[in-house]
């Protein structure tokens, strides 16, 4: 082996597509390139080791938001332990900025932007000559219709065991400035055909499983309709093989025919990610943000109530010129559409976007560690965003893990922000906490501040049995006819929503 490609994902049921695409474009350095991925958490000593362990000339590592502090530390040792050894970086967090980055100033090189053939380019110029002059290189965009598809490159153990990400498409052709698609001119797709034939493939090594990561699968609805063709026939020849498809999906652009298509699909095989991220018409115009809220509006409200689809609605909170009293009319409207999770996201100022322009005008103070969340904005001070932030994370524990569904329209009543935030400030104030509170400790809390609210113990604890009738230990749901566990693909938590 003479070059490795490696990663710290954030949890191992994560698999590199990045890499992976490094990997099927290697040319003729693929058989002298191997990939290793490791986990965040890791010892660093022990990574280190074993990057070493096949005495590896060229080190390429992908560095994101969520990796950059361990990953400062892996490469570090590296170039303390294995001077010779050539560190190239690459990806998102990397790409913009560079110069104030420590990873940057001890590594040998960097990768800006798309590296699917320049990486391999870089490494062929270390290995053979001319060596390169220049630190940082701009990645070259090569026409997709050049680049290898890297989907063969998942093992039989990552289809097993681990999430299989694709995508039909890259960029966006959007401008959220909270978003690095922003710097995207347009997106652009991927040849159709050739992109189902390596689906087939992958189904028929079967993976059941898949995760696109197209910013809007819905822009192009002919394609999206052979897409979501392709997987209502895996669903057709085999009911009883059934398969999993997880979108992004573009809010208020829901034609009729693609409806046609979702109603198709059973419970516990499709699920929608739909970025509605503030109802505030001026904020969404203050970020560039272009969104009919009403089509949003209905387009789930219909979702939700003609599709079996799971839905996950994503809100951010600090977004510049929204204040608490707007977050909560837009969390209000968000609950009342029921989607059956909410992910409440507080802005962070991702390298390189564009949402920094509104600092001086809107106050907006962030952290300047990884994630570089926002601290305060002219609207919401720090101590009122710490408050939203233990907010997100018992929501996060309460109402998305679908062990509380019964239970949580009792906490919400007729006004859930202003009720959850309540629950939120009390349930700190008795444990202190927002991290490891056991499931059975929360069950108590949940029931405690219900009974402060007015509600007798039977009641209460009926309320809170009445969430773990339905569930086996797994957390899979159980069907209404056998009781028994319903034999899906789907995954843990969102099939703890599913009312079969």
């Amino acid at each position: 082996m003479t070059i490795l490609l490696a990663t710290l994902n954030a949890r191992y049921t994560h698999a590199s597509l990045g890499l992976r695409y490094l990997l099927a474009n290697m040319g003729p350095l693929q058989r002298q390139t191997r990939l290793q991925e490791f986990v965040l958490g890791s010892k660093t000593t022990e990574i280190v080791e074993r990057l070493l362990l096949n005495r590896p000339k060229i080190i390429g590592f992908g560095v994101y938001i969520w990796n950059v502090e361990e990953a400062t530390k892996v490469v570090t040792m590296l170039k303390r332990v294995a001077p010779d050894v050539v560190i190239v970086l690459g990806g998102p967090e990397v790409s913009h900025e560079p110069a104030e980055q420590a990873i940057v100033q001890a590594a040998d090189y960097l990768i800006t932007g798309w590296g699917d053939v320049t990486f391999a380019k870089l490494c062929e110029e270390i290995l053979n000559g001319p060596q390169p002059i220049m630190k940082i290189r701009a990645g070259v965009q090569a026409p997709l219709a050049q680049l290898k598809l890297p989907y063969s490159l998942y093992t039989d153990e990552d289809i097993a065991h681990r999430t299989l990400y694709v995508e039909a498409s890259r960029g966006c052709p959007f401008k959220c400035e909270f978003c690095l698609s922003a710097l995207d001119k347009t997106a652009w797709p991927f040849a159709i055909d050739s992109f189902l034939a390596e689906m087939e493939t992958l189904h028929a090594r079967g993976a059941r499983q898949f995760k696109f990561v197209d910013r809007s699968f819905n822009l192009n609805i002919k394609t999206g309709l052979k897409i979501m063709q392709f997987f209502l026939d895996k669903l057709e020849s085999d009911p009883h093989d059934p398969v999993y498809a997880h979108f992004e999906l573009g809010p208020d652009r829901l034609p009729d025919a693609l409806k046609g298509s979702i109603v198709k699909f059973p419970p516990g095989t499709l699920q929608f990610e739909i970025g509605i991220q503030s109802f505030n018409p001026e904020v969404q115009a203050l970020v560039s943000r272009k969104q009919d809220n009403q089509k949003a509006a209905d387009n789930i409200r219909w979702l939700r109530e003609q599709s079996h689809a799971h839905l996950h609605a994503d809100l951010i909170a600090g977004l510049p010129g929204e204040d608490v009293a707007s977050f909560a009319l837009g969390f209000d409207r968000l609950v009342g559409l029921k989607p059956h999770e909410i992910q409440f996201g507080i802005l962070k100022r991702l390298r390189g976007t564009p949402i920094i322009r509104h600092a001086a005008r809107f106050g907006l103070l962030f952290d300047p560690n990884p994630p570089y969340t926002i601290l305060a904005t002219n609207r919401i001070d720090f101590m009122t965003m710490q408050r939203l932030v233990r907010f997100a994370r018992y929501w996060d524990l309460v109402a998305n893990s679908g062990r509380f569904s019964n239970t949580v329209p009792c906490l919400l009543g007729d006004t859930p922000f202003d009720n959850f935030m309540s629950f939120s400030d009390w349930l700190y104030a008795k444990t202190g906490a927002t991290h490891r509170i056991a499931l059975d400790r929360l069950a108590g809390l949940v029931s405690q501040w219900l009974q402060s609210r007015g509600m007798d113990l039977t009641e209460a604890n009926l309320l809170l049995a009445s969430d773990y009738a339905g569930r086996n230990d797994s957390g899979n749901a159980k069907t209404k006819a056998t009781g028994q566990p319903a034999i899906l693909p789907t995954p843990i938590r969102q099939a703890r929503h599913l009312a079969l």
